[in-house]
């Protein structure tokens, strides 16, 4: 979403506040950008529903190997499903080009700058990759643990990747994320030993949040856990495509 449609989106409210001798009006920008995409997100999702195509927004900071997991996931899953993969990124094509040698649909999507993406970013994405004949689309969100959390894509599910060497106190700091994510990915646990890291802490904090939420440790390095977290995918695209 541009400058101009947030400022399009928003609504203008005049009021009577001085600055020295100046007034100037405010623009109530933040609900109504919000509600707006909210509304787009709901009409896409309800497409991408009758179309059964199961959409996946994946999110997580930088470094959390988020790329080297949906890698991991087309192998797992290839032979059963249609895959695409929206690669959403600042101003790169690095991942696109590693997700490319899977053989699985990939298109790169360029945010302009923007450290999201809303339901009509994610709506263009799918019209370049074409969903025709797909089952299954990830989209791998910009690496924040903010922005991504604040905007409804129309997506089906919400994962998020959670690191070892992130720490485990990041509920408490990110809790927005934490709060609204289906699935936790637990990565890099072959790494657990290196780190100060306490996964009882860490679900304590997490279902404090949101006691609904699966959490899944895995190694996308080692493949340890992959197979759980397929499982989850094979259940939710299933539950998506018949319910």
């Amino acid at each position: 979403m541009t400058e101009m449609s947030l400022n399009r989106d928003a609504e203008e409210r005049t009021a009577g506040r001085q600055t020295g001798m100046e007034s100037f009006k405010v623009i109530e920008i933040k609900k109504n950008v919000f509600e707006g995409n909210a509304a787009r997100a709901e009409v896409l999702r309800a497409e991408l529903k009758r179309d059964k195509v199961f959409l996946l927004n994946l999110m997580s900071s930088p470094g959390s190997g988020k790329t080297t997991t949906v890698v991991r996931t087309i192998e797992a899953l290839k032979d059963e499903l249609a895959i695409g993969i929206l690669e959403a990124d600042l101003d790169s094509d690095v991942d696109a080009h590693t997700v490319a040698k899977t053989g699985a649909k990939v298109i790169q999507l360029h945010s302009g700058g923007m450290c999201h993406l809303d339901a009509d970013m994610t709506r263009q994405g799918l019209a370049g990759l074409g969903t025709g004949g797909l089952d299954f689309v990830i989209l791998e969100n910009i690496g924040n643990l903010i922005c991504t959390a604040e905007f409804d894509t129309g997506a089906a599910r919400n994962a998020m990747i959670l690191s070892v060497p992130e720490g485990d106190d990041k509920p408490l700091k990110y809790p927005g994320m934490f709060s609204m994510v289906d699935v936790l990915l637990v990565n890099k646990i072959d790494a657990m030993a290196f780190f100060d890291f306490d996964m009882e802490a860490l679900e304590e904090r997490v279902r404090r949040l949101n006691p609904k939420v699966r959490i899944i440790p895995v190694s996308a390095k080692t493949g340890e856990g992959v197979g759980a977290w397929a499982d989850w995918i094979r259940a939710e695209v299933n539950e998506w495509k018949n319910a």
